[in-house]
């Protein structure tokens, strides 16, 4: 029995995969997301190899879906400066937007986060190794997820708006964002449990530097232009893996 033989017989070969399941092409992002703008990445890059390997010439191999940047110190204090520039101590744009206003943008985000599914659902399947069907679960469960925050920051705004009284003392209790937020998720839900963090800190006035995980980065690159357009410029800060950094400030 040819046991290596049955093995890779396991593996499609590419041609016979769906194409409604391939992508496009290679994924090679060259953006990232800081101060309001997407800047373009000359410098290193790290290659994407997906788990999923297809049969070729006899054996199988990974398939390579694409790249990412690879940013160096001097992005990162440029992104975190951008950060704290947008909250400037809670007197900037977004911190001092009213509740009303936060929920119009983060609306329109959704909106157009729901225009890249197609693409984002692929990429986190190609990316990271999920079935078609759990990418797109995950892709539906954070939609719902915003859609659910967006409802609770409401109701907590309408109780907000009334009069307390605790041990005899009338007031009302407000809520105010605490300045720059770092949002890191796990490779194994990038998008929502990174998402998980990022709403939330995001819509109650913060300014959000994202890190996506080492293994899934490739499928925010969709996602880059639907945060430009929706938040005000370095309100949130998309940034991909870093080189080694040789200090901190």
């Amino acid at each position: 029995m040819n046991v290596e033989g049955s093995i890779n017989d396991i593996f499609p070969v590419l041609k016979d995969i769906p194409k409604k399941l391939k992508l496009p092409g290679k994924i090679n992002q060259k953006n990232y997301l800081v101060n309001g703008e997407l800047r373009e990445w000359s410098g290193p890059v790290q290659e994407v190899l997906s788990p999923v390997c297809i049969r070729k010439n006899g054996s199988f191999e990974q398939v390579n879906i694409g790249s990412y940047p690879l940013l160096s110190e001097e992005e990162a204090l440029h992104a975190l400066d951008a950060a704290v520039k947008a909250y400037n101590n809670g007197r900037g744009k977004w911190p001092t937007m009213s509740v009303e206003q936060r929920i119009s943008c983060m609306e329109q985000f959704v909106f157009r986060m729901l225009e890249t599914k197609d693409e984002v659902v692929k990429i986190l399947m190609w990316e990271i190794g999920k079935s078609f069907q759990d990418s797109e679960k995950e892709f539906n469960r954070t939609i719902e997820y915003i859609r659910d925050t967006i409802d609770a920051l409401k109701e907590l705004d309408r109780n907000s708006s009334r009069l307390v009284i605790e041990q005899g003392i009338i007031g009302q209790i407000r809520r105010a964002p605490l300045g720059v937020v770092l949002c890191m998720g796990p490779y194994n839900y990038p998008l929502n449990e990174t998402f998980t963090t990022v709403i939330p800190a995001l819509i109650m006035g913060n300014t959000v530097i994202c890190k996506p995980p080492k293994l899934g980065v490739l499928l925010h690159k969709p996602l880059l232009k639907a945060f430009c357009e929706s938040f005000p410029a370095g309100v949130v800060i998309l940034f991909t893996a870093m080189a080694q950094l040789s200090s901190a400030r």
